[in-house]
């Protein structure tokens, strides 16, 4: 039973940095070609549109993968234990913050599916830059937005730090602080892509 919760929780942390991390990260690049015009959005988000296999890259690469990281993740949100002992206390806050976010994570991308994706499915609107325009025209949808890309990448940074210790990467206390450097940087960096986005579409 242990052996079992302990593959369940590997497979946990690395679904959430490949592919999930990597999806997240793309498509924010995606998003920001909206600061460079409509066009440039609809060729970018056109291109992703008609990848080859692009069915099956969702279905396997996209949704499964989200769907065991976020149910699996609010079963860790709902039973988790305190953080151990021998972490700081600036530590043991994001790992709380990490369960939170998570659980808000969920109702986040179900909504932002559903505005855009599902519509896509039934015929209802077409992804392109008027899509997005005509949300985020809605200034709590626009807040809501914002709120739900910082806490995407603030889940994605502090969980790329759980996972390189998790995975043995990073062990010494020294290898450690590097490491809180270097995913504050993804933190700082893909949040100001995103925000931008956003910005971008109104």
């Amino acid at each position: 039973m242990e052996n079992r919760e302990f593959l369940l929780r590997r497979l946990h942390s690395l679904l959430g940095i490949i592919p999930i991390g990597i999806f997240l990260t793309q498509h924010l690049i995606v998003n920001h070609f909206a600061t460079q015009g409509v066009e440039a959005f609809n060729n970018a988000s056109h291109f992703m549109a008609n990848l080859p296999f692009v069915i099956f890259l969702e279905i396997f690469v996209i949704y499964l993968p989200i769907m065991y990281h976020a149910f699996y993740g609010v079963y860790i949100a709902f039973t988790a234990k305190n953080n151990p002992g021998h972490y700081s206390y600036m530590r043991n806050i994001l790992f709380t913050a990490q369960r939170y976010t998570g659980v808000f994570l969920v109702v986040f991308i179900a909504w932002h599916v559903f505005e855009t994706r599902f519509q896509v499915a039934i015929g209802a609107a077409e992804a392109d830059f008027n899509m997005m325009a005509n949300i985020l025209g809605n200034p709590w949808m626009f807040a809501f937005y914002v709120v739900g890309v910082i806490t995407a990448v603030f889940h994605l940074a502090n969980g790329l730090w759980s996972f390189l210790v998790t995975w043995g990467i990073t062990q010494s206390e020294k290898a450690q602080r590097y490491s809180t450097y270097f995913t504050l940087l993804v933190f700082v960096v893909l949040s100001v892509i995103g925000v931008r986005a956003l910005l971008a579409f109104v």
